[in-house]
């Protein structure tokens, strides 16, 4: 049974540790190894994650399966796109579940609780960016609800590479 908690600060070197791992175990393979590495040691560096937990407008949960952390979500309310002018709304700006643990329920898990969270809270639209060749997340967000609404650029290393951006519109 997947359990999920809201993260603390003291969860900051376990996030940032699990982000680091899961980033590299699913894009590592589609790009290069001087991409990833530059991306992994300049801008998605153990400190820089670690500052992020806690910070103001950051939200992040854990998941569980029989005590052991199988995936997380970062939350934000700070960056919303101007495609979506002055909807209420608040960002998924990144669920991972740990390799392992994929096809397990740990992603249901995990956007049940940030649906929940944003209902809470009053927002009127749930988004996100996806690389638009991660073909299985895609068609999860489509399942849940999402739709496209826009692209933007993600930098990778040197690579340049298409973000789709898609929204839920949640039922208040």
């Amino acid at each position: 049974m997947i359990t999920i908690r809201i993260a603390t600060i003291a969860d900051a070197e376990l996030i940032a540790d699990m982000s680091r791992q899961t980033f590299y175990d699913f894009f590592a393979g589609k790009n290069t190894m001087e991409n990833m590495d530059k991306f992994m040691n300049e801008q998605f560096t153990k400190e820089a994650l670690m500052k992020e937990v806690g910070a103001e407008r950051n939200i992040f949960l854990l998941a569980y399966d029989s005590g052991e952390p199988v995936g997380y979500v970062r939350l934000r309310e700070n960056n919303i796109p101007p495609e979506l002018g002055t909807d209420r709304a608040i960002e998924i700006a990144r669920i991972y579940s740990v390799h392992t643990s994929i096809g397990k329920g740990v992603g249901k898990a995990l956007i049940q609780k940030c649906i929940d969270i944003a209902n809470e809270k009053k927002h009127h639209t749930l988004w996100l960016g996806v690389w638009e060749y991660n073909h299985r997340a895609i068609d999860f967000y489509i399942r849940w609800g999402f739709q496209k609404f826009s692209e933007h650029d993600f930098i990778l290393g040197n690579d340049v590479q298409k973000d789709w951006l898609m929204k839920k519109i949640l039922s208040l």
